[in-house]
């Protein structure tokens, strides 16, 4: 059976996901969260390739080497692609081909999946909407909503003005290839609600803290994941932890300190006014 938690360079992750609840725009940057955490070796994605719905994925899946795997639709209206992935999965763990899994969904029917492949030993992420139930969420290692992961505004402004000279490019194909490009639809990253990181900062906190009243701040961290497997600062808008207890300054003091090798870790410390 695999160690788990093994070094993150050489844990070996099967990318498993289900096409009926994923976005196939998003799929580059799926590969990048999942590779953080080891190397992809196994890249598979389940569906009804047989459905209308499905069309979407061909350039993504050719891009990027996934492979497809039919389940056809016994019963209309229902979705059989869980169960071949969950098999699929399975087969997988007792083979001890990885020593990871990215479940790739919003759906609850894989909350036992991620929780029997966690008991295993093995490393387990989700990737799914805010929506995705808190079950499947508590079930992962980590949990990475895909709103974290669509273009934000700005990004798009930014896509959007280099459209022009692009398209320029392509007057001789005619108009109706032009046609094609303004009717592709988009994944807008549209704002969501307003969430407080206030309280998982300071459970996170009261769990790392030494007996010097300071906390490290890759210990907070690891237990802000242990509190919430969804935890991302990219949902309060910042790209990096580091980033997000700096905004919090009413909260908390920062400061560096040199570790031994030559390094320096960032410690923090809550205020005494906001105890």
């Amino acid at each position: 059976m695999a160690e788990p938690f093994i070094e993150e360079k050489t844990r070996k992750i099967a990318l498993l996901i289900d096409g009926d609840n994923a976005q196939p725009s998003l799929l580059g940057q799926i590969l990048t969260e999942a590779g953080k955490y080891g190397l992809v070796t196994i890249r598979r994605i389940y569906g009804d390739w047989t459905t209308v719905n499905m069309s979407g994925w061909k350039s993504a899946l050719n891009d990027n080497a996934i492979q497809p795997i039919q389940q056809f639709r016994y019963t209309i209206g229902k979705n059989a692609t869980d169960s071949a992935m969950i098999i699929d999965a399975m087969d997988i763990l007792h083979g001890h081909l990885v020593d990871g899994f990215c479940l790739v969904s919003s759906d609850s029917d894989y909350t036992r999946l991620a929780t029997r492949v966690r008991e295993m030993g093995f490393f387990v992420m989700g990737v799914g909407k805010r929506s995705t139930p808190k079950a499947f969420v508590n079930g992962c290692n980590l949990f990475i909503y895909t709103e974290n992961l669509a273009p934000k505004r700005g990004e798009q402004q930014r896509e959007a003005h280099r459209r022009p000279a692009r398209g320029e490019s392509r007057r001789k194909g005619g108009a109706k290839e032009a046609r094609e490009e303004r009717e592709e639809p988009e994944e807008r990253g549209e704002p969501g609600p307003k969430f407080d990181p206030v309280p998982l900062l300071k459970g996170a906190f009261d769990m790392a803290v030494h007996e010097d009243g300071w906390a490290n701040l890759g210990e907070i961290g690891f237990y802000l994941r242990q509190l919430d497997p969804g935890f991302d600062p990219r949902t309060y808008g910042f790209k990096q932890l580091s980033q997000l207890i700096n905004s919090q300054k009413a909260l908390f003091d920062v400061h560096s300190r040199g570790e031994e090798g030559g390094g320096a870790a960032i410690y923090i410390r809550l205020r005494e006014k906001a105890e």
